[in-house]
């Protein structure tokens, strides 16, 4: 599948590519509207990640924003008011929000504002590292709407109710060290050390077993299916199924006797 993704390299409008080992890294690149999102942008992403979902050779992939101001502002609001409504792939907002059998790692690099769908992206990735100026937010009401692409469904869920209404009904916003306080961002650091930060974590996750990473991504994200915890421990998850007949979970047990790295396949 590599040949898909080098052919959205060459051709994605809106957004630029770059697999660098098992890594996808995605930029959202529309600074001049401070990575605003419109349709197009939205369906290029669409195919972006239905590529890397499919792409054995690409085991993560890290989101960011063109430039230095912003990941993204969410809708551009221009073209909205000239189409006078959205319009998004099934898979949501940048292709992202609403795509819920995505079992491989996603990461959000959060290099200014995130505010409306741009924070409705970042919650959507399963970590968030963040530069100190960054700022977050869900302004929608104050321009009418509301944060639909999956935000105040998400919100709601990793915040204490009280903080979460809070930030909902005002509409403002919050800075990186308040998105860490409330347990939204894994990692806070200098605009300067972003890069070096992901890269880390990147490490981190890539020292895994790429099929045990999807095993506990799904488990994770598909035990709050169930109502009791009996249901969701006895409950089947193909990907935890997957893994245990691959040849990693041979190989790991066996490195670690062996004293030695493992060699991770995927398989």
């Amino acid at each position: 599948m590599q040949s898909t993704i080098a052919a959205l390299t060459r051709t994605a409008r809106y957004t630029a590519l770059r697999a660098e080992g098992r890594v996808l890294y995605v930029t959202l690149n529309r600074p001049h509207v401070l990575n605003a999102l419109h349709p197009q942008a939205h369906f290029e992403l669409a195919h972006i990640f239905d590529a890397f979902a499919a792409d054995h050779d690409l085991w993560i992939a890290v989101v960011r924003g063109a430039g230095e101001r912003s990941f993204c502002v969410g809708t551009d609001l221009k073209v909205r008011a000239e189409k006078g409504r959205d319009e998004y792939p099934p898979s949501g907002f940048a292709g992202l929000t609403h795509r819920f059998d995505l079992d491989k790692p996603v990461v959000a690099a959060v290099n200014g504002l995130a505010l409306g769908g741009g924070l409705e992206i970042a919650l959507a990735c399963d970590l968030i590292v963040a530069a100190d100026h960054a700022r977050f937010g869900f302004p929608e009401p104050r321009v009418g709407l509301a944060a639909m692409g999956g935000g105040v469904h998400r919100l709601v869920r990793q915040l204490p109710d009280k903080v979460a209404m809070g930030l909902l009904l005002t509409g403002r916003q919050f800075s990186a060290h308040e998105a860490m306080a409330y347990g939204l961002v894994n990692e806070v650091v200098p605009a300067q050390k972003l890069d070096s930060a992901v890269r880390a974590w990147v490490e981190d996750i890539l020292a895994c077993a790429p099929l045990a990473l999807r095993a506990t991504k799904q488990v994770a994200r598909r035990n709050l299916d169930h109502v009791t915890l009996e249901e969701a421990i006895r409950a089947e998850y193909p990907a935890a199924q997957k893994m245990q007949a691959s040849k990693d979970a041979v190989e790991g047990p066996r490195a670690f006797a062996e004293k030695r790295a493992p060699f991770w396949q995927g398989l």
